[in-house]
């Protein structure tokens, strides 16, 4: 393992921001580190890059205990959201910074600037100043500047969370092609579920500062552990005793199968491909049902029709609040 995380507590005052955390973060992976504001994902992160230091527990990177090492001799590359560049120098001086003050010589210096620039699709505005690119730009310089010392880890806080939708997603396109060609071990924080689960090879899900639940993007989303999880990875509805996903509900106009639970569409919403029911069923329930526009039509789908849900065949599912705490 690259990354091994034993016991981690941390406080600020008061607030327990980790409680006794373990994880480990397998050399290579592409790790994202899922959860909401305040659940403590930054504050591991900070940690293992020794910008912060836990009350208790070690962090060993590439088994060499790290826990009291200050950052610098972690051979950590660390980037933030918000770039962090030296606004007086240009591209290619701040991808070259790292190496320079580590007295490294000038060929090999040039030689490493290029490479990366290359890398990061920047070659051509290597003597720009960070001012004169865009958000996405100064990220992917960001990166470059990273990566420029060889890093055992690559550590990203929320790295693209001040740009806009459209900059972001094609950015976690480009890291997940990056990441590919590199094949450092990076660990990435990030509050978007669609980003943990389109770019991150494994998923550590982080909730009040515990780790709810470790695995890869298919494993929580078709396999969630709790109630919690499930929600946080995407919508979620009742229906009877049992969490599920809107769109894991089948819907019949006739009671086709023993168990289904029958009900009336009491609102109908299209939008685009797809339309969203709100059924309120025999028993008091309202179950929110997502499904194809081409199936609503073939099955005559309508407010005020009467409709049989049951759960889809290998829906994720988890027991309703109501059951779970009986």
């Amino acid at each position: 393992m690259s990354i091994e995380v034993q016991g981690v507590g941390k406080k600020f005052g008061d607030f327990v921001a980790l409680d006794d955390v373990s994880v480990s973060i397998p050399t290579g992976q592409l790790t994202a580190l899922l959860g909401p504001s305040g659940g403590g994902k930054s504050t591991l992160l900070r940690i293992i890059a020794g910008l912060e230091s836990a009350d208790t527990g070690t962090i060993s990177i590439e088994g060499l205990d790290a826990t009291r090492l200050p950052a610098q001799k972690r051979n950590v590359g660390f980037v933030f959201q918000h770039y962090a560049v030296f606004k007086h120098m240009t591209v290619a001086k701040n991808v070259a910074f790292g190496l320079e003050i580590r007295k490294r010589p000038k060929d090999e210096v040039a030689a490493r600037v290029d490479e990366l620039l290359k890398l990061v699709h920047l070659s051509q505005f290597s003597h720009r100043l960070p001012s004169q690119l865009s958000g996405g730009q100064r990220q992917r310089m960001a990166l470059a500047r990273a990566l420029a010392v060889e890093p055992s880890v690559l550590l990203l806080d929320e790295p693209f969370g001040a740009l806009d939708a459209k900059v972001r997603k094609e950015l976690r396109e480009w890291l997940r092609r990056l990441h590919d060609e590199v094949h450092v071990t990076t660990v990435f924080v990030t509050h978007d579920q669609e980003e943990a689960l389109e770019v991150a090879d494994e998923i550590v899900v982080i909730n009040d500062g515990r780790i709810e639940q470790v695995g890869t993007p298919d494993d929580l989303y078709d396999r969630p552990a709790n109630d919690f999880v499930m929600s946080f990875l995407g919508e979620v509805t009742n229906l009877g005793d049992m969490r599920l996903r809107p769109h894991d509900i089948d819907v019949s106009v006739t009671p086709q199968l023993a168990g289904a639970i029958e009900g009336t569409v009491a609102r109908q919403l299209r939008i685009g491909f797809e339309v969203r029911l709100q059924v309120h069923t025999v028993a008091g329930q309202e179950v929110s049902v997502v499904m194809t526009r081409a199936h609503a039509s073939a099955l005559g789908v309508q407010e005020g029709r009467t409709v049989w849900l049951s759960p889809a065949t290998g829906a994720a599912s988890v027991p309703s609040m109501a059951e779970a705490s009986a």
